[in-house]
């Protein structure tokens, strides 16, 4: 087995891949339909995305709570009507906000087009956000929000977001909202965000499945040329990420914490940039998959943790390189230490040509099936193209692009990068037992109790 896994993935990095055929139309409103026919299984596959998301957003959390309102009634029917609409065609629909678009995605067998597709358009073009529904929602959000404490390696993350970014940042601000934020959304904020952000001139409509593109075009046509075209988003211009003349740590306090979780961080790049390949590989072999630096060292040879890894964020704006890992509060300092040796050694001693060579197959060998394999995963490859500005080249070129990776371009790109000055921490644990050992990596350094995330200001 362990064989034919190797050779599976051999064989998969030496091909190519393409990004299957599709066709772009624009509608008179200003929404665009992207249509990918796929005759594999008998589903279809349709995405409405608007460009925003949480960016565009006056309140944290305010897409997504928009988002989540969506299939809560329209003008002819309500939630319960909606989702048995829904439950009767056995076709699935989600609806959710991330930090540059809301969602609505449906599936369904192709021969209930016709049924699925106006109720689809429907919870698009008319949601009513019923009171009760919306307060509803909100007093679920908030109970999301203050239950995220529970799960300390969750709340480490939310807090590193904020304290790496900083709260004016869009990638500062907590998606779903927190407990200060979501108090302060009311019904009239959430039609203003759907008004002004769910127009069409903000829409890209991504139908992917076992249909006729003659055939599906004028029935997405009919379905989405009625929604107002309204004004297009202007996104933000990226603002970039500057490295800190010293490091910075948020010692996040829970006093019955038996291990530590932390995160630290640094500025990586955007979607697009030219380092994007050589980073990725480099990151493949530091923290990106199991059999890594950072992994091997920590819970392999040294049984320090269960996981540890790093993470190089790829978004539309400037994002972070963040390793993350947990172990117990005695062996705190020594993890950390241990974390720090290996992102200097990376950054000086560098990749070897056979390091670099595997990191190519293993990334050639998966990216067939994370990212090519399903409408889902198709949709979501589609939609990025449309969010960053890119074109099919972003898959159909990326192996040669992968081959072009010289060692000399890894390690430059691993040592412009991957560097040890300005770090960023964040760590969450038994603050008495660990307070002396954070001072060690930043002098600058910011205490929270854990039950005051989320209510800061």
């Amino acid at each position: 087995m362990r064989y034919l896994l190797l050779l599976t993935l051999v064989i998969a990095a030496d091909a190519q891949v393409k990004l299957p055929p599709y066709t772009k139309h624009a509608l008179p409103n200003g929404a665009t339909l992207i249509l990918m026919p796929r005759a594999e299984l008998p589903l279809t596959t349709v995405t409405a995305v608007f460009r925003g998301g949480a960016e565009a957003e006056s309140i944290s959390g305010l897409a997504s709570v928009t988002a989540e309102l969506l299939d809560r009634g329209t003008p002819t029917k309500s939630a319960e009507q909606l989702a048995l609409a829904f439950d009767s065609l056995g076709a699935t629909l989600d609806t959710r906000a991330s930090d540059h678009q809301v969602t609505v995605a449906t599936e369904f067998l192709s021969r209930d087009t016709d049924r699925a597709l106006p109720l689809l358009a429907e919870l698009v073009r008319q949601p009513v956000f019923p009171a009760d529904e919306v307060k509803k929602v909100l007093a679920q959000f908030l109970d999301a929000a203050r239950s995220v404490k529970d799960n300390p390696q969750a709340a480490a993350g939310l807090a590193y977001r904020r304290f790496f970014y900083g709260a004016s940042h869009p990638y500062g601000r907590p998606v779903r909202g927190d407990e200060t934020s979501l108090p302060k959304i009311t019904r009239e904020s959430i039609v203003a965000y759907q008004q002004r952000m769910l127009v069409a001139r903000n829409l890209t409509v991504i139908a992917i499945g076992n249909f006729a593109t003659a055939d599906l075009l004028p029935k997405l046509t009919s379905a989405f040329s009625s929604l107002p075209a309204g004004d297009a988003y202007q996104p933000i211009a990226d603002p970039g990420l500057k490295r800190g003349a010293k490091p910075r740590l948020l010692l996040i306090d829970k006093p019955d914490a038996t291990q530590t979780y932390f995160f630290i961080g640094q500025p990586g790049i955007q979607r697009g940039h030219p380092d994007q390949v050589p980073l990725q590989l480099v990151n493949t072999l530091f923290g990106g998959r199991f059999t890594s630096m950072l992994n091997d060292e920590l819970r392999v040879n040294t049984g320090l943790t269960y996981g540890a890894n790093c993470q190089l964020s790829l978004n539309r704006l400037t994002g972070s390189i963040t390793i993350s890992s947990f172990t117990k509060t005695e062996t705190t300092e020594r993890t950390i230490d241990l974390a720090l040796g290996l992102l200097k050694k990376l950054s000086t001693s560098g990749l070897t040509p056979d390091g670099l060579k595997s990191a190519k197959a293993y990334t050639k060998g998966l990216f067939p099936s994370d990212r090519l394999e399903t409408n889902e995963q198709l949709t979501q490859v589609l939609a990025e193209i449309e969010q960053y500005g890119l074109n099919r080249g972003e898959v159909d070129d990326l192996f040669s692009k992968i081959d072009a990776v010289t060692p000399e371009r890894a390690n430059a790109a691993a040592r412009t990068y991957y560097r040890q000055d300005g770090l960023v921490f964040v760590l969450l644990g038994n603050a008495a037992k660990i307070r002396d050992i954070a001072k060690k990596y930043a002098a600058e350094m910011t205490e929270l109790p854990l039950a005051r995330l989320g209510l800061e200001p």
